[in-house]
C-alpha cells in the first residue's frame, strides 16, 4: 500500500536541484535589488525620498536573509515572515517602480512555503502590481507591459509547481524503492534460509540418517543373534562400529561444509563410487552385493557439487535398495558422455508401482526421491526411475556439463 506524501520539507532531505534553484533565486533576488537601487540613485539623485528608499532596501534584504534560517514548511513564523516581506516590497514598489522585478524571486519564494492557492494568489497580487509598476514608469500605454508580467508569472509558476509535482514523485518512487529493497532482502534471508533448510535435512538424509539406520539394523540382527551365534553377532556389532566411524566422519566434515568423506579421500567421483558399493556390500553381509562400473572417459573438470550430489544421490538409492527394494543385487553405473555425466543405480529388487509426484508405494520415509530430485534441478539435471513390480528399479540422474541455470540461452537437455 503506498503511503501518503510527507509534508513539503518534512523530514526529507533536500534534493540537491532544489538547493541549486534556491541558491539561484536568492542570487537573483540581490542582483535584482542591488539593479533597481542602483537605477533610481543614478536617475532620482537627492530626492526626499532617497533615504526611505535606502532604508527600506536594507530591509528587504535583511528580510530575505532571514527566510532560510526560518525554513520552507508554513508555520506561523515563515507566514508572518513572508507578509512582512512583501508588505515591505510593495512600499518599496510605490515609491520607486523600479523595484518591481524583485517579484520574480518572491514568486518562488510564495510558491515554496504557502499551500498551492494561497500561493497562486500571492503571484497574481505580485503580478498586479508589477503591471501597475511597469504602467508608471512607461511613457504612455503599452500593451507589451500588461501582458508580459502574467506571462512570466504564469510559466515561473507552472515551471515551479510541475517540478514541485516531479519532487513529490520521486520522493515516493525512492520510498518504494526502498521498501521493495527491504523487502526483497528480507525475501532473499527467508529463501536463503529455506534452501539451507532444506540442504541440510538432504545432507543429514543422505549420510547420518542412513548410517544410523543401518547401524539399528545391525545391533538389532547382533541382538537376535548373540546367544546362538556370538560369531556373527560379533561380526554384526563391528560393521555398526565401522557404520558409526564412517558417520562421525561425514558428521565433521558436515559440520565444515566440506565435501563428502568419500571424495575428502581423493581419487573423485569413480573412486567414491567404487567405495560406496563396497562399503554397501560389506554392509550387507551377503544379502545385497553393489557393483560399479564406470564407463567413458572421466571429466577432469567436473564441478565439486556435481561429484558430491551425484554420490549423494547413489547413497539415497541404495539406501532405498535395502530397505525397501528385498534386492539381492544392485549396480551403479557412472557414463561419462561429451555433453553430460549420467549415474544409473538398478537393482533386482520388488520393484513398485509409482504415482505421478509420489515415492513407492510402502516407503517408510518418503524424503529420499524428493531430495534427489531437488539435489538435480539445483544442477540443472533430471531425474528419471522406471521401476515394474517383480523386475527391480532402475534410477536415472543425469547432470549437464554446463548449467543451464547460468546461461538463458543454453537449451535443458531433456533426458
Amino acid at each position: 500500500m503506498r503511503r501518503s506524501p510527507s509534508p513539503r520539507g518534512a523530514g526529507q532531505a533536500v534534493d540537491p536541484g532544489t538547493r541549486g534553484l534556491a541558491l539561484l533565486m536568492h542570487a537573483a533576488f540581490f542582483l535584482l535589488l542591488g539593479a533597481s537601487l542602483t537605477r533610481f540613485l543614478l536617475r532620482h539623485p537627492g530626492e526626499t525620498r532617497t533615504p526611505w528608499i535606502i532604508g527600506l532596501s536594507v530591509a528587504l534584504a535583511v528580510l530575505y536573509v532571514l527566510g532560510p534560517v526560518l525554513g520552507s514548511r508554513p508555520t506561523p513564523r515563515s507566514l508572518l515572515w513572508l507578509g512582512v516581506l512583501v508588505a515591505v516590497w510593495m512600499v518599496l514598489v510605490v515609491l520607486a517602480p523600479s523595484f518591481a522585478w524583485c517579484a520574480v524571486p518572491l514568486f518562488y519564494t510564495g510558491l515554496r512555503i504557502l499551500p498551492p492557492r494561497a500561493a497562486l494568489a500571492l503571484v497574481a497580487l505580485l503580478t498586479l502590481f508589477v503591471v501597475a509598476a511597469q504602467l508608471r514608469l512607461a511613457d504612455g500605454f503599452d500593451p507589451n507591459l500588461v501582458l508580459a508580467p502574467p506571462a512570466v508569472a504564469a510559466v515561473a509558476s507552472a515551471v515551479f509547481v510541475h517540478m514541485q509535482r516531479q519532487a513529490v514523485t520521486q520522493g515516493e518512487l525512492i520510498d518504494d524503492l526502498l521498501r521493495t529493497r527491504r523487502e526483497l532482502a528480507a525475501t532473499e534471508r527467508r529463501e536463503g534460509t529455506l534452501a539451507e533448510r532444506q540442504r541440510l535435512s538432504m545432507e543429514i538424509h543422505d549420510t547420518l540418517a542412513q548410517g544410523l539406520s543401518s547401524q539399528q539394523m545391525l545391533l538389532q540382527a547382533a541382538d537376535r543373534t548373540w546367544n546362538a551365534d556370538p560369531a556373527t553377532a560379533r561380526r554384526h556389532v563391528r560393521t555398526a562400529t565401522g557404520i558409526a566411524e564412517r558417520n562421525l566422519a561425514e558428521a565433521r566434515r558436515f559440520v565444515h561444509d566440506l565435501a563428502p568423506a568419500d571424495l575428502a579421500e581423493g581419487g573423485g567421483l569413480d573412486a567414491a563410487l567404487h567405495a560406496l558399493a563396497v562399503r554397501e556390500t560389506a554392509q550387507a553381509q551377503g544379502r545385497l552385493t553393489v557393483r560399479c562400473h564406470v564407463e567413458g572417459t572421466p571429466h577432469s573438470a567436473l564441478p565439486d557439487r556435481v561429484q558430491s550430489a551425484l554420490l549423494r544421490i547413489a547413497q539415497g538409492a541404495l539406501a532405498n535398495v535395502t530397505e525397501h527394494a528385498g534386492a539381492t543385487e544392485a549396480a551403479l553405473t557412472l557414463t561419462h558422455l561429451d555433453d553430460r555425466t549420467v549415474l544409473d543405480i538398478a537393482d533386482n529388487g520388488r520393484g513398485f508401482t509409482r504415482a505421478p509426484g509420489t515415492g513407492p508405494t510402502g516407503g517408510v520415509r518418503g524424503h529420499g526421491l524428493p531430495a534427489m530430485r531437488a539435489r538435480l534441478q539445483q544442477l540443472g539435471g533430471t531425474l528419471t526411475i522406471e521401476s515394474t513390480p517383480g523386475e527391480g528399479t532402475v534410477v536415472t540422474a543425469a547432470v549437464p556439463l554446463t548449467d543451464p541455470s547460468a546461461d538463458p540461452l543454453t537449451p535443458r537437455d531433456p533426458a
